[in-house]
């Protein structure tokens, strides 16, 4: 398992110890609006696949369950943490 300990501080030690990855994955998805829905227009929309994301970011944590990535950082902080489940996940491809 990696995990990011305190702040980023030089790109060239880090993208070995947190390496850059594009990670394809399948999203889960909710569809219709609040309240009461139309049955033929859900029913019709249950069919449709799931849509199919790209996500690229430094690797700052990776068990068996899900990978952790971050897109931006500086020395005084990191940007979100975007968690995608393993069993979600497609592919993922070192950049």
């Amino acid at each position: 398992m990696r995990q990011i300990g305190a702040y980023m501080t030089n790109l060239s030690t880090q993208r070995e110890k947190y390496p850059i990855v594009e990670v394809i994955w399948i999203d889960a998805e909710e569809i219709g609006e609040i309240g009461w829905n139309d049955p033929s227009e859900i029913i019709a929309d249950a069919s449709a696949d799931c849509p199919v994301v790209h996500s690229v970011g430094y690797v700052v944590f990776e068990s068996d369950s899900h990978i952790s990535l971050i897109r931006s950082w500086h020395s005084g902080g990191l940007s979100t943490v975007e968690k995608i489940p393993k069993g979600f996940i497609r592919s993922i491809k070192p950049l």
